[in-house]
């Protein structure tokens, strides 16, 4: 399966050089090891996609000391 997510500036800058490599999001999509994850860079300031993404795919996830129905998933860069 394909997810393709927002994530805010911050964020996608990190996921851009290599440092960042997990989420942390609410379960609603019933995420898997071996889905693929889009993520779309989003500027909040203008309140809309910059059109910057990039792909990848998950392969950890835990709900490990998480909220409710809330987990964290590592992912590879594709």
């Amino acid at each position: 399966m394909v997810h393709s997510l927002k994530i805010k500036q911050e964020f996608f800058a990190p996921v851009i050089q290599k440092i960042k490599t997990f989420e942390i999001r609410k379960n609603d999509r019933n995420f898997c090891i071996g889905d693929q994850i889009i993520l779309n860079e989003w500027d909040e300031d203008i309140n809309r996609f910059t059109g910057r993404k990039i792909k990848g795919e998950i392969t950890y996830i835990t709900d490990y000391e998480q909220k409710e129905n809330y987990i964290v998933f590592s992912f590879k860069l594709l």
